[in-house]
């Protein structure tokens, strides 16, 4: 998800606390928390490790975002199967995201090959904004953009995949006032974030 509104809501309410955010591949979140580099990770689909705690946050509705020109970028909403045939930009395999991606796919009997795979949502975004491809990511990461025109926003039909999301901390740790005020900010109703999206 993109952190960059919710972080400067945070700092204007908080100012005196000390943030710094690190996107960082799930597998080094989980280390960064074992070895108390970082007070807490957030995470897609969580796996157990016996010494983190895996707090369950919501669930991010995913979505097909296109270049505001793609002929699929008129649709309010499609079926899966008619990604057939677009340009499709994936995630690098070992991420969480591609792997459930790839499942959705392989559920609904779709064969698409990314001819282009990236390792962060901010490059794959970059991608779909210069009409090199499609492709399928957590509707709280491009809200922004969907604000703004640069990407175009397509639910699909008569089904909702979403990806888990987990805040981890490290077992007996006890979080701060400030660590709980964070996570009560990254809690906001994205029920307002798509009421948004729409009247703009």
């Amino acid at each position: 998800m993109s952190c960059r509104p919710i972080l400067k809501k945070f700092l204007h309410d908080y100012p005196s606390v000390n943030v710094r955010v690190e996107y960082r591949r799930s597998n080094l979140v989980y280390e960064d928390i074992l070895h108390n580099s970082v007070d807490f990770g957030l995470v897609a689909f969580p796996v157990k490790v016996r010494q983190i705690e895996a707090l369950p946050f919501r669930n991010d509705q995913l979505v097909l975002i296109t270049h505001p020109q793609h002929p699929l970028a008129k649709r309010t909403e499609i079926e899966l199967r008619e990604l057939q045939g677009h340009k499709f930009i994936g995630f690098d395999p070992d991420i969480p995201t591609r792997k459930a991606v790839d499942h959705i796919f392989r559920e609904n009997k779709l064969e698409i090959e990314p001819v282009m795979e990236f390792d962060n949502i901010e490059t794959v975004k970059r991608a779909v904004e210069i009409d090199h491809g499609i492709a399928v990511v957590p509707l709280a990461t491009v809200m922004q953009e969907g604000r703004q025109g640069s990407l175009a926003i397509v639910t699909f039909k008569g089904k909702e995949f979403t990806r888990p999301l987990a805040i981890l901390h490290r077992k007996g740790r006890v979080l701060t006032p400030a660590m709980k005020k964070f996570i009560e900010t990254l809690s906001l109703d994205l029920t307002e974030m798509r009421n948004a999206l729409s009247t703009t």
